[in-house]
């Protein structure tokens, strides 16, 4: 599938012809330079590597300043494989952001925002255990009863408990393209990606 990377810029909303206001996210999505062409005779797979976001020569290593500077670009941040590239471009050229279209669906892949150690209600939406009467005063956001009595004796794995929130890998599938702006390298996608502002984010055609 056909992709390009990109940083999150923000949201903002958009009005529909219907007078509708969508709340959509704009994000700056490439130039990216194909970096590298794997084949399956070389590589045992098809991909096409794009890399994004120029960096500093001196906080990038030996090997990625010299696989970088190979497709004629320099050092460079994010790198990203794409399989079944449709279109493949040629090693060295650039992909930006006229890949899309108004009207296309898109997959946005990203890295969550960490929220840090949480507990059941802030994590998984649980509503504590009952109110405050019934002797139950330091009881309010408590996840409650975690597992059986003598059988099966022991707490069933993935049950849902508190623990570490967020900064995950997450895709959010079929995002609308609203508009596509060559000029500023701006795409503008309907509803949220998952990411802070800044944060990488990988479209997928």
């Amino acid at each position: 599938m056909s992709g390009i990377i990109g940083k999150k810029v923000g949201m903002t909303s958009l009005f529909s012809d219907e007078g509708k206001s969508m709340a959509c996210t704009v994000i700056q999505a490439g130039p990216c330079v194909v970096t590298q062409v794997k084949t399956v005779d070389s590589d045992g797979y098809e991909a096409i590597q794009l890399a994004f976001d120029p960096a500093k020569e001196k906080n990038t290593s030996m090997a990625e300043k010299g696989h970088t500077k190979k497709a004629g670009a320099g050092a460079m941040r994010k790198l990203v494989e794409f399989r079944h590239f449709e279109e493949a471009p040629a090693y060295g050229t650039t992909v930006d952001v006229s890949l899309f279209t108004v009207g296309d669906f898109v997959d946005a892949v990203g890295t969550s925002k960490g929220k840090g150690f949480q507990g059941v209600v802030k994590r998984h939406g649980f509503s504590g255990v009952g109110g405050q009467t019934h002797g139950q005063h330091n009881r309010q956001r408590h996840p409650g009863s975690v597992g059986a009595c003598s059988f099966p004796a022991r707490v069933f794995k993935g049950l849902r408990m508190a623990g570490r929130t967020g900064n995950r890998r997450v895709k959010v599938q079929n995002l609308r393209v609203l508009r596509v702006m060559p000029e500023q390298n701006l795409i503008v996608v309907s509803g949220s990606v998952p990411g802070a502002i800044n944060s990488y984010i990988t479209l997928e055609k």
